[in-house]
């Protein structure tokens, strides 16, 4: 398994706090919240490939 990169980003405030509540109401981290996102986007976008089940 290949190591996740550390990565820094700066939000507004009422973003970061967004962010934090909808991380908890899902039962997950900030950080895990901002990688499924992303991830999601890059799909759509065809920078990422669907994972294959």
């Amino acid at each position: 398994m290949v190591k996740a990169q550390p990565t820094s980003v700066t939000l507004a405030p009422d973003v970061k706090e967004a962010l934090t509540k909808a991380a908890k109401d899902d039962d997950r981290s900030v950080s895990s919240l901002v990688e499924r996102v992303l991830r999601n986007w890059l799909i759509e976008q065809g920078y990422l490939q669907k994972p294959e089940k």
